[in-house]
């Protein structure tokens, strides 16, 4: 499903959260998934909004405090359309966000559209994201049109500069 089929499945939608599973806090990973939602949003002609969960502020609440985790995903369960961004650790996404995720209830992303990105710093990875990310959001009840991958070459010097062009687009 290309951006402007999405336009016509989201119809009136405008909330875009995002999630973002690096351990490092106010990342190169959260700059390029904000980044990708102001494309989508201008490319949808909605405004920027949603909810923004930056794992890394979670990690220390992730296995003691399981009300932080339900709120921060009740929080994005609101929005009509999420960005998931991780860096590749060990050929797949991240711990942090698996522990996430693995804390949400069954289909909490039931009929939710979802664009999964994943950046590497090889072509070598670019399936891991189709591979690994994908089957867990669908698990969760996403609808998943397109999986995203972009190389850390390809990440832009200024969130405004992110060109949608540049990621590789995986079916």
């Amino acid at each position: 499903m290309t951006v402007p089929e999405l336009a016509a499945v989201l119809g009136g939608m405008t909330q875009i959260g995002v999630l973002v599973g690096n351990p490092r806090p106010a990342s190169r990973t959260l700059q390029a998934a904000l980044a990708l939602r102001e494309a989508l949003a201008a490319t949808l002609g909605v405004p920027v909004e949603g909810p923004v969960v930056d794992a890394a502020e979670l990690a220390p609440a992730v296995f003691t405090e399981p009300d932080t985790i339900k709120a921060a995903l009740q929080s994005l369960g609101q929005a009509d359309f999420l960005v998931v961004a991780t860096p590749t650790y060990k050929a797949a996404y991240t711990g942090l966000l698996k522990a996430v995720l693995d804390q949400a209830p069954p289909g909490w992303l039931k009929g939710k559209v979802v664009v999964p990105l994943q950046i590497a710093a090889a072509d070598k990875h670019a399936l891991a994201v189709e591979v690994h990310l994908r089957p867990v959001l669908a698990e969760l009840g996403a609808v998943v049109p397109q999986a995203l991958f972009l190389t850390e070459s390809a990440l832009p010097a200024d969130a405004t500069t992110f060109d949608l062009e540049a990621l590789k687009v995986l079916r």
